[in-house]
């Protein structure tokens, strides 16, 4: 196994990581990372075998889980009870439930929501320059999610500003002040929702949060830890992604002039998806000791699985750094694979196909007003803003 060293912070990496992902991919199935020291997996072929691996899995085997030191407690409580954290049993109980609540008829049935504030966004831009992180990109998903969910749309800049805190612990930039933060957006959360939890058991609505309160498998029910955690997860996934998803797809298509339509729309949102995803590494723990790729895992070591490497694995899709939304669709690994698929790939598959025509349509002669620059929030992959001009 070949070593390489690459800091995430460096700003050509953060610009560009994928002329790192390919020398790495080249040197075999595995690669250290040295800046992780952990063994790493850059192809199509490994990333998905390795999430499809039963071996594998999210929870640390038991007695192995690192010791939470206090001042993260609050924030980790909310974590043991989120399903992404989680192996069966439990995760398949959990997941089940969510399920039978977070239902295809569901997501379906916000089209027209969707659609009508994209309108409502594109007609409330400014008139100059601006930042469409701001004005449409950051607006549209934390909208429709709160409505899924039930909780009042004026609660939007909390959510956000909560999400963003949590959602930063899994950066490599994370520091003193960042899981500080994380702590205090945490405790918010969840005093908030308990708050509103609490009012929907009394008066049900129908929403998500009321639908998920009544779930019921083989006679278990979601806990109020359970209900909590979900309910974040389902927050903090339903937007944080589709954000960078919505800012990383609209510079792409200015940058190379490609105009969607809903004829259009699914083949070009899901080559935005395989070209530049918003997240670029999910890690797996070896749950016994296992060989694999020439490599002996020990129980409890990690791995890391590179998806916007594998995305971009030339095995797979020929001149893979090409942006082509006429590429015929194939299975990418944008949002994982195996058990911890994105529950939420529906819902932003649909905002994504329905939002970006209706705001190409509006804006015919939308441009970039300035080169776009990329975050510093690796393991994500999303921009610092998004100024454009028409």
């Amino acid at each position: 196994m070949q070593s390489f060293r690459q800091s995430p912070h460096d700003p050509a990496f953060i610009a560009n990581p994928y002329a790192f992902y390919d020398r790495a991919r080249a040197s075999g199935p595995l690669f250290l990372w040295e800046d992780y020291s952990l063994p790493s997996a850059a192809s199509h072929e490994v990333v998905q075998a390795l999430f499809r691996d039963r071996r594998f899995g999210r929870e640390w085997p038991e007695g192995m889980a690192p010791e939470t030191p206090a001042h993260l407690a609050p924030f980790y409580a909310v974590e043991a009870h989120s399903m992404l954290e989680l192996e069966p049993p439990r995760h398949t109980r959990l997941r089940g439930l969510v399920l039978r609540a977070f239902t295809s008829r569901r997501i379906n049935a916000l089209s027209p929501e969707i659609a009508a504030l994209s309108h409502e966004l594109v007609t409330a831009m400014p008139d100059g320059p601006h930042d469409l992180l701001d004005s449409f990109a950051r607006p549209l998903p934390v909208t429709i999610i709160a409505r899924l969910l039930g909780v009042p749309e004026s609660e939007g800049p909390n959510l956000l500003a909560w999400s963003n805190a949590m959602v930063a612990m899994y950066q490599a930039r994370r520091s003193p002040e960042i899981e500080a933060a994380a702590v205090k957006a945490t405790e918010d959360f969840v005093a908030f929702l308990k708050d509103y939890i609490t009012a929907r058991r009394r008066k049900p609505a129908d929403d998500l949060i009321t639908h998920l309160i009544a779930a019921e498998e083989h006679g278990e029910k979601l806990s109020s830890d359970e209900l909590i955690s979900t309910c974040i997860l389902l927050l903090n996934a339903g937007h944080e992604a589709t954000v960078h998803t919505i800012g990383n797809g609209t510079a792409l298509l200015l940058q190379h002039g490609v105009i969607p339509t809903p004829e259009t729309a699914e083949g070009v949102v899901e080559e935005i998806l395989r070209h530049d995803p918003p997240l670029h590494i999910f890690s797996r723990i070896a749950l016994e000791e296992v060989e694999v790729y020439g490599h002996r895992f020990a129980k409890g070591d990690r791995v890391q699985l590179l998806l916007g490497a594998a995305n971009r694995d030339p095995a797979i899709w020929p001149d893979p750094h090409r942006f082509d939304p006429t590429r015929p669709i194939r299975t990418h690994s944008a949002f994982g694979g195996g058990l911890h698929f994105c529950i939420g790939a529906p819902l932003a598959r649909l905002e994504l196909q329905i939002a970006l025509p209706i705001l190409f349509a509006a804006k015919p002669n939308l441009r970039l007003a300035e080169p776009v620059e990329f975050l510093d929030a690796y393991h994500f992959h999303g921009l610092t803003k998004l100024m454009v001009s028409e």
